[in-house]
This record gives structure tokens, C-alpha cells and sequence, in this order.
């Protein structure tokens, strides 16, 4: 009977965990991890925002005249709705990275959905006036009913290039060096404006934004455009329903 048991929990597990795993992240099954665009890429930002290092990552994208993507977490867009408006206001996409930073392998879908991304997504409406469409799950985990609820109402957009800048360990030349090899027209990138999420470094967005200043002055050069997620994606990421229009900002926090 137990022997029975342990088979049946990691049949479930596999079912529940490992199969979206492998559909989505070796397969690329039903997310968008990267675009099309002939000379775009996209710089998404998660696990904020931060009231310190998010302002100033702000400033430097104003500074480069970049647009960005900000997956943000409902429990920080609560505590630091001015920054979400800034990061509206400014042109950014945001994106929903669940209300706190909590793998979905240990939720039910429906508190996934429920509880996390969609009330993320209520916060951040009533701060901006616009629904976030795009979703990013922590870790990039997904489970099973994800597949079947979480698609119905959003776009889950993963990645195509990480460099584990979440670390000090990962010196600023090494990251600016995979950055600068791995993208390529069509990449999204995952970067992390904050550093107080399970396994990351508390200053390390301090080494990214220092880095990120002379990647993008370089890719410029190049002739990369950077833009929102939604816009590298364009045709490719309909299907659920029409893009939102973004609303029009009063430079008010909408609560």
C-alpha cells in the first residue's frame, strides 16, 4: 500500500510539475520567449519594484531612451504604487510576476491565478488604469493547471536570455560579456531590479544597473531597438483577445 502510494505522489508530481516543465521550458509550448523583430529586443525587469534600485534603474532607461518590460510583484505594487505609476507614466510595460514571490509548483491553480495573478492585476489597475495581460511566473515555473487557466487570461512571456545577474558571484565583466554574446535580434532578457527574493543578493541590481548602462550603450550601436515586450511580440502574442489599449495617464495614482 505504501509502495502504491509513493508511485501514485510521483506520478502527480511528474504530472503536475515536470510536464509543464518540459512543454514550456524545453519546448516553448504555449509561452513566448522570444520575438521576431528584425532588430528588437526586449529588456524585462522582475521581482520589483524597489525603492532603491528601481528609480534608479528608471533613470537610466529615460537616460537611454529605452522601453522596457517590468514584471512586478501585487504585495511591492501596494507597498510602492508611485513607482508603478512612475514606470507607467514613463512608458514601460507592466507585467504581472504573481503577488508574492512564490513558486506556483506549490500552489493550486486556482490559487495561482486567483490569488496571485489576478489580484496582482487588480493592483496594478487601480494604480494605472490599465489590466497588465503579460505574465511571468517566479522561476519561470509553471503547473499544470497554469496551462489550462492561467492562458485563458494572459500572455506568459518567459525568456530567452538570463545571466544570473541576481548573484555577486557573477562578476560585471561576466555578465556584461554573456550579455553581450547571447543577444540577439528577437531576445527577451530577464534581468532583476531587486535583490530580496529567495536565493538572490541584496545589492546585486547594483552591479546590473552598472553593467546594463554599457550593454545598452553598446547594442545601440549596433543598431538593436529595445522595446516592450508587447511591442517585440506584436501579432505573435494575440490570440487571447485584442491587445489593451494603454489608457491614458493623468500622472494621478489611480486607488
Amino acid at each position: 500500500m505504501i509502495q502504491k502510494l509513493i508511485h501514485l505522489s510521483i506520478d502527480v508530481m511528474i504530472l503536475y510539475m515536470i510536464v509543464p516543465f518540459i512543454l514550456t521550458r524545453i519546448c516553448r509550448w504555449g509561452v513566448h520567449s522570444k520575438g521576431k523583430a528584425a532588430k528588437g529586443i526586449a529588456f524585462t525587469f522582475d521581482d520589483g519594484p524597489d525603492p532603491y534600485y528601481t528609480p534608479k534603474l528608471l533613470d537610466l532607461l529615460k537616460e537611454r531612451k529605452v522601453k522596457a518590460t517590468f514584471f512586478v510583484l501585487g504585495s511591492k505594487a501596494e507597498k510602492y504604487p508611485e513607482l508603478i505609476q512612475l514606470m507607467y507614466r514613463e512608458g514601460h510595460q507592466i507585467g504581472i510576476h504573481n503577488y508574492t514571490h512564490t513558486s506556483n509548483w506549490i500552489l493550486s491553480p486556482w490559487t495561482s491565478k486567483r490569488e496571485q495573478a489576478d489580484r496582482t492585476a487588480d493592483i496594478v489597475e487601480r494604480i494605472t488604469g490599465e489590466r497588465p495581460i503579460f505574465y511571468r511566473p517566479p522561476w519561470g515555473l509553471l503547473n499544470l493547471g497554469d496551462l489550462l487557466l492561467m492562458r485563458k487570461s494572459y500572455r506568459i512571456a518567459l525568456w530567452s536570455v538570463i545571466v544570473g545577474d541576481w548573484k555577486l558571484s557573477v562578476s560585471a565583466e561576466k555578465m556584461k560579456r554573456a550579455l553581450l554574446k547571447r543577444i540577439k535580434p528577437g531576445s527577451i532578457v530577464v534581468l532583476h531590479d531587486s535583490g530580496d527574493t529567495l536565493g538572490a543578493d541584496e545589492e546585486a541590481p547594483r552591479h546590473m544597473i552598472a553593467v546594463l548602462k554599457e550593454v545598452l550603450e553598446e547594442i545601440q550601436m549596433k543598431g538593436l531597438k529595445c522595446l516592450r515586450t508587447d511591442e517585440l511580440l506584436g501579432k505573435e502574442a494575440r490570440g487571447i483577445g485584442d491587445v489593451v489599449p494603454r489608457a491614458k495617464s493623468s500622472g494621478q495614482v489611480h486607488m
